[in-house]
């Protein structure tokens, strides 16, 4: 499958630099691989309905890792407003789209608009929200800070605490983990912690697990019953392994107790280790400034943001919605990260049209206007923004990668032509059905566009693709 994705994102990187759709490609470095945007073990967006303090996060912050990249947008010149405006109000007009929806198309160089319809409309965004949500924590966190999962010393001789630092990409035991991102790996922990001990003269201990950097309920306002059963999610706790999967090969099902989970498979791997553990694992708050006995590293933020747009990964959209509100003084829940984006959005010029409820889009709760929406992706092929441009990278690419590859999308005579020269973003929940994303005009002008559409009858994403392969032929 590796070698399948690597043959597919080099072909496709190509040909959308040849027609000037790529806006910025990262610096290689070792831990980024562009052959495995599309690789990962994390479940698409779903598409059947969906519907205490304040810790601080253990993060890493390494040096740069983005290229000094001044993005031109393209000085092609913009398309003709009367021809574009006709072409998209026809496709509108489709009754697949039911009758609320929400469209802005702007020029990302200038801001200028080139259409709207409704652009101001708080719309129900389903995962088009992790848009929003990535946007939040790249502008509050930085692209290279990291995640760390570490065992300190506990309070009594011979206890040790796995404390959960938010990394749900974590891989236990029994992953098969992905070339890109890089997956820190509870096994070399374990080995690590290990060492540690051994020098220590330590071979026994007691174990517990503190996840207290997360607060609050761990399941969101306007999920459905049937999310985590189903495997579009896990209960969301900071110290989670495989995504809370209990086979990683597989969406489902999803464990009721992450933590208590992971760290159950602590506890195994240090025995492995030589080193014997008690038998009750259980919760408990590691000790204010507790040595470190060893820690691992999730993948820098903006490797994080690619994998959570191109997989629509609702489990790291969950975690960084918490990330941000963590580092915004909020408390780390489903409300205090919602507040902390509104935040952050605020700050880059977004004072309206965003509220939501959960980060990953889940929630039938959440609302986001198409202009929002919009102004969002225009940022990140921004060269005033560098630091959002894994927002640009890791959108799906129309019939080659994530929720755009899958054989069903940019498919119709109307938007097949348009393959490979569209990035977007897809959401989809029962009667939803959004897009949001890039596509550079036949003159080389990069646009920006998002069309929502919150009360259809039935699949309106054959219409969605339309109104985005309209865009890309103006």
């Amino acid at each position: 499958m590796a070698r399948r994705d690597r043959w597919v994102m080099l072909t496709t990187l190509a040909v959308l630099q040849a027609l000037t759709i790529v806006i910025g490609i990262y610096a290689m470095t070792t831990e980024f691989s562009l052959s495995a945007l599309t690789s990962g073990s994390s479940p698409t967006e779903p598409t059947a309905s969906p519907a205490e303090g304040t810790p601080s996060a253990p993060v890493v912050t390494a040096g740069p890792v983005l290229a000094q990249l001044p993005v031109k947008p393209g000085d092609g010149p913009l398309p003709t407003k009367g021809t574009l405006t006709r072409q998209l109000a026809s496709a509108l007009g489709d009754d697949a789209l039911g009758d609320r929806v929400g469209v802005a198309v702007i020029d990302t160089a200038t801001g200028e608009q080139l259409f709207a319809a409704g652009p101001d409309t708080p719309v129900t965004p389903a995962s088009t929200t992790k848009v929003i949500t990535c946007a939040a924590a790249l502008a509050a966190l930085g692209p290279d800070t990291r995640f760390a999962t570490r065992v300190v010393q506990g309070a009594q001789p011979g206890a040790v605490v796995l404390v959960g630092g938010g990394d749900p990409l974590l891989a236990g035991p029994a992953a098969r983990r992905a070339d890109y991102p890089k997956q820190a790996s509870l096994v070399t922990l374990a080995a690590r912690t290990a060492a540690t001990l051994k020098a220590q003269g330590v071979r026994k201990v007691t174990l517990s697990y503190d996840t207290s950097l997360f607060t609050g309920p761990a399941r969101a306002r306007g999920w459905k019953p049937n999310y985590i059963p189903d495997g579009e999610v896990a209960p969301v706790y900071a110290l989670t392994m495989d995504e809370g999967r209990q086979d990683p090969r597989f969406r489902s099902p999803r464990v009721t107790d992450p933590a208590q989970y992971a760290a159950d498979a602590f506890a195994r791997q240090l025995a492995k280790q030589g080193i014997a553990v008690a038998k009750s694992v259980r919760q408990a708050k590691a000790p204010a400034g507790a040595a470190e006995l060893g820690r691992v590293d999730s993948a820098p933020l903006y490797a994080l943001v690619e994998h959570t747009l191109t997989r629509s990964d609702n489990d790291m959209a969950e975690a960084l919605l918490r990330h941000v509100a963590i580092k915004e003084g909020q408390q780390a829940s489903f409300a205090g990260g919602g507040t902390a984006v509104v935040a952050v959005m605020r700050r880059l010029g977004i004072t309206q049209g965003v509220s939501l409820d959960d980060g990953s889009g889940l929630s039938i709760r959440n609302r986001i206007s198409p202009n929002a929406l919009a102004k969002a992706i225009a940022l990140s092929g921004s060269a005033a923004q560098p630091g959002l441009h894994a927002i640009a990278s890791g959108m799906p690419i129309a019939g080659f990668s994530g929720t755009l590859g899958n054989g069903r999308r940019f498919v119709a005579g109307d938007s097949k032509g348009q393959v490979g020269l569209v990035r977007a973003k897809t959401g989809t929940l029962n009667h939803v059905n959004t897009l949001a994303g890039l596509a550079t005009t036949k003159d080389g002008r990069l646009v920006t566009y998002a069309f929502m559409a919150d009360r259809v009858p039935v699949n309106a994403e054959p219409v969605l693709d339309r109104l985005a392969a309209i865009v890309a032929r103006s």
